[in-house]
């Protein structure tokens, strides 16, 4: 039977509603606790459901090309949301910035662009890789989802119809069941209030001694969406980040108040007015404790570049031969990408135009500092993308807020070194580092594509192609509902946690305005990850831990609980697979479902619809009803995976 063409109507419109709707709910739950969830298996789900449902047959390639649209929504919100948030946040303490939908849209799109030609020429070397080399845990399980609704139709009495919704029910099913679920649960917190979104160790009697006078307080956020993520992320990756976090939160915090209680530390930030001493756990956090993790953070992405170099130069040759060869192998038709000379002339042609963005929309007119931003943006994108490309293929996870910090950092640097400072100065290297986070972000996520369109049979072209229309919608998406959030919640109110980019914010501030960074705590991070290194502890994820605040690491951990939990019951080996799956279908749910509804309740506040719990989540037992709900969401999540 000959395959029809995968790329139609049917393909491209889902593709682009599910690149809008995952889109939102990723830069509602990135915005909300710093972790932005890949839409992959979710979206592969919805599209093998639908095409179920509207009895497609033979739909594998046009739910490859639904899948590779829709994902573009990760990709681009992570780039946007951990740069560009910070321009409204200075904007409280520097009401001359500005940011507005254009700017944040063209970033957003001329990176996702680069991201997107920058990778195209690497495709060859990680994804006809054998599996032992590049393992790609996310595009496997994402695969395994299209092809359960993809059958052969024989042997089993049944026409091809009827066995493809079968199995694309069996996967849809507790989607759907989990996603209301979730999403129910997270809309009744973030718009009614009917139990408080966190659980702390000050509800307990002596919780606020504690907290008083030895710094010591125990957070953790009771969401349906941060516990299906922790539940992805899994126990170990999810460990190392809260051991990050207790790290700060328990030794540093405390350790601080202890050592230097009647001090007021405001060499680095003459803002600080206030002893140490007499700071609560939070603000002794927030001044001195996240600089520390931005170090880490930091020096962990330097340790990532230096670790992949051989990885970008055996990339940078195999490219160099595909140029060579005009950009089409000629091996089988299936391994066709983009002809290089247009990718070259494309990549030229979106340099040039995020050069002029950058001299008009972003430098005033100043051609110095535009020619300086483009080479700076230009070079690091490139040599970047094959570390996140790298990391993604590899264990699934890629680095690119530490990447993105380096960037900002160096970006920072050499344009006060050319004479660009201030507010302006800050825009500038936030719209720069927008770019190059999208870029990277993009990279990353779009090998995972690729690599499951080469399993599934998609013509790498095809996708390469529609990959630039997901990321126009993601790019207008994303804008939209960044400044959606900024007018309902504020990202300087601390409502939205925003860590990222409050990171960023804290970074960029005193190196534009000449008050000087704080190198010591930057310089005990880098230590601290240079240890973690030696000592063969995954860097980043504790460096993460260590800057996020703790009530959004902590569900992480039980998340992955969870996931080992359901795993490991059942002495049969294939119902702990089967189990696990499921739980990753509840999680995919919870995820997908709670930021959805809290993009919702977003707009409800936007249109003036607003439930007054302040006073009631100050008493004590909003907390305990918040324990109550979750402990019983935890019961559901766990005894669904057994159904």
């Amino acid at each position: 039977m000959k395959q029809k063409n995968e790329v139609n109507a049917w393909s491209v419109t889902w593709g682009v509603l599910m690149a809008v709707l995952f889109s939102a709910a990723a830069a509602y739950l990135g915005l909300k606790v710093g972790q932005v969830f890949e839409a992959a298996i979710p979206i592969a789900i919805i599209a093998v459901g639908v095409s179920a449902a509207a009895k497609r047959s033979n739909a594998l390639r046009e739910n490859v090309i639904i899948q590779s649209i829709g994902a573009c929504s990760g990709a681009v919100v992570a780039g946007a949301i951990f740069t560009l948030p910070a321009i409204y946040i200075l904007q409280a303490k520097y009401p001359e910035m500005s940011a507005d939908f254009l700017k944040i849209f063209i970033a957003s799109l001329l990176g996702g662009v680069l991201g997107i030609l920058f990778l195209i020429p690497f495709r060859r070397y990680f994804v006809e890789a054998p599996q032992e080399q590049f393992p790609f845990p996310e595009a496997t399980a994402t695969t395994q989802v299209l092809k359960s609704g993809e059958t052969s139709g024989e042997g089993d009495g049944k026409n091809d119809e009827e066995t493809i919704a079968a199995g694309a029910g069996s996967q849809a099913k507790p989607l759907l069941i989990a996603g209301l679920v979730g999403g129910l649960y997270d809309f009744i917190v973030a718009t009614f209030g009917w139990w408080n979104e966190n659980v702390t160790s000050r509800m307990i009697p002596g919780g606020d001694d504690l907290a008083e006078r030895a710094k010591l307080v125990f957070k953790n956020n009771t969401g349906a969406a941060v516990l299906g993520l922790g539940y992805i992320v899994g126990f170990k990756y999810a460990l190392i980040i809260t051991l990050g976090s207790l790290f700060v939160w328990w030794l540093v915090v405390p350790g601080m108040a202890l050592l230097f209680s009647d001090t007021v530390l405001n060499q680095w930030n003459p803002a600080i007015t206030t002893a140490v001493g007499d700071m609560s756990p939070e603000q002794i956090f927030t001044s001195y404790g996240k600089s520390i993790g931005i170090g880490a953070i930091a020096m962990a992405g330097i340790i990532g570049i230096i670790k992949s170099w051989g990885v970008i130069k055996s990339a940078v040759g195999l490219a160099t031969k595909a140029a060579d060869a005009g950009g089409e192998t000629a091996d089988s038709e299936g391994s066709q990408d983009l002809p290089f000379r247009f990718i070259a002339i494309a990549a030229v042609a979106t340099i040039l135009i995020t050069f002029l963005f950058f001299w008009f929309g972003v430098m005033e007119g100043n051609l110095l500092f535009a020619l300086v931003a483009i080479v700076l943006t230009a070079v690091i994108a490139f040599l970047f993308t094959t570390v996140a490309a790298n990391a993604i293929a590899i264990v699934g996870s890629n680095p690119v807020s530490g990447m993105t910090l380096m960037t900002l950092i160096l970006a920072s640097v050499v344009m006060v070194a050319v004479g660009l400072k201030g507010t302006g100065g800050m825009v500038a290297a936030l719209v720069m580092g927008g770019v190059v986070c999208t870029a990277l972000s993009m990279a990353g996520s779009f090998i995972t594509d690729l690599k499951i369109g080469y399993w599934c049979g998609t013509l790498p072209k095809k996708q390469e192609t529609w990959k630039f229309l997901g990321t126009l919608v993601s790019a207008a998406t994303v804008g939209g509902v960044m400044m959606l959030l900024n007018e309902t919640y504020g990202f300087a109110s601390g409502t939205l946690a925003a860590p990222q980019a409050n990171a960023m914010a804290a970074v960029i501030d005193p190196l534009m305005n000449g008050v000087g960074a704080p190198w010591p705590l930057y310089a005990i991070g880098a230590v601290i990850a240079i240890i973690l290194t030696l000592c063969k502890v995954p860097a980043l994820a504790f460096a993460l831990g260590m800057f996020i605040p703790l009530e959004l690491n902590v569900p992480l951990v039980i998340g992955g609980a969870i996931s080992w939990y359901v795993t490991t019951r059942s002495k049969d080996a294939e119902v702990n697979k089967a189990r696990g799956e499921k739980g990753n279908l509840i999680a995919s749910g919870f995820i997908a479902g709670g930021a959805l509804m809290g993009v919702i309740s977003a707009l409800l506040r936007f249109g003036g619809i607003q439930f007054d719990y302040e006073a009631w989540w100050a008493n004590p037992l909003s907390e305990l009803c918040s324990l109550m709900a979750y402990i019983l969401l935890i019961v559901y999540f766990i005894r669904a995976t057994k159904k």
